[in-house]
């Protein structure tokens, strides 16, 4: 049974995609310190520090890793599964929209911009200070990024039925505005807005035509290179019989993107997802 499942383990970090990658990590991550603060718990609080961001700029100086690893290391089993969960919808959604190679980059920067904003809102509310961990600020960078993408797309939430996520981040980021003012985990919703700041700027640069994490030269800032940046340039034969060249899937992968700012996702036929999917799925 453990084999099997190890090996489902080796697979999926093997050949899944970041997302899949993503959540496995930190759920591994998880358990490795769960189960150390349960047999082990003088060891792990020696530990932990040197792997929680602390609030204290010159303790900071001395572990500048942690800029990045608190982001992997979860206070508790609701906390890694919201996360995880969370990471799983809007990480889809954004990898679908503007292809999974940019999921990575923007959740570590938005881990270490949250990592920033919890140490700054330090300056500002005395009550925040000691550690934090949580990949809270680089889950927020993905929503952001997905809600900025496709503001109208819609999921289905329990109770509240088929929800646009434009709705959801607007209501997420009213409650961590509101949380910075106050006096239970300031700090963290600091590093929340941080990361939420990263997701939505990401976007708004891709629009003008500028991809920080690519290495190739953007294009002229206009309309539509502003939309070309959100696609990929294929070099292999286009997904659809009636285009002849990579131009028309272009052109064609315009018009679906277009048609999702206006209606939404879900207004696409089978045939207009299958095309974004395999579009976002391929290497520039």
């Amino acid at each position: 049974m453990f084999d099997s499942v190890f090996k489902d383990i080796k697979y999926y970090l093997k050949f899944g995609d970041i997302i899949t990658r993503l959540i496995i990590i930190n759920v591994i991550i998880f358990f490795i310190t769960a189960l150390t603060n349960a047999f082990a718990p003088t060891f792990y609080h020696q530990v932990l520090p040197y792997l929680a961001v602390p609030s204290d700029i010159s303790v900071l100086l001395y572990r500048p890793w942690t800029l990045i690893t608190h982001g992997f290391i979860h206070d508790g089993l609701w906390h890694v599964i919201f996360n995880m969960l969370t990471l799983y919808w809007f990480g889809n959604i954004a990898g679908d929209l503007l292809n999974f190679r940019r999921i990575l980059p923007v959740f570590l920067s938005g881990i270490l911009f949250g990592a920033l904003f919890f140490i700054a809102s330090g300056y500002f509310n005395p009550s925040v200070g000691g550690y934090a961990v949580g990949a809270s600020a680089g889950v927020m960078a993905i929503v952001f990024m997905a809600v900025m993408a496709s503001p109208d797309y819609e999921i289905s939430l329990i109770l509240l039925g088929r929800v646009k996520i434009k709705y959801i981040g607007i209501v997420v980021l009213f409650l961590d505005l509101i949380g910075v003012a106050g006096q239970s985990n300031s700090g963290g919703h600091a590093a929340h807005i941080g990361g939420a700041i990263i997701g939505m700027l990401y976007v708004f640069g891709l629009r003008k035509g500028f991809d920080i994490f690519s290495s190739k030269p953007s294009s002229p800032k206009t309309k539509k290179s502003a939309k070309r940046t959100l696609k990929v340039v294929h070099k292999k034969q286009p997904f659809s019989d009636k285009n002849s060249d990579s131009d028309s899937l272009q052109d064609q992968v315009d018009q679906i993107l277009d048609k999702i700012k206006k209606d939404g996702y879900n207004s696409l036929s089978d045939v207009e997802k299958d095309i974004l999917y395999k579009a976002s799925n391929t290497e520039n």
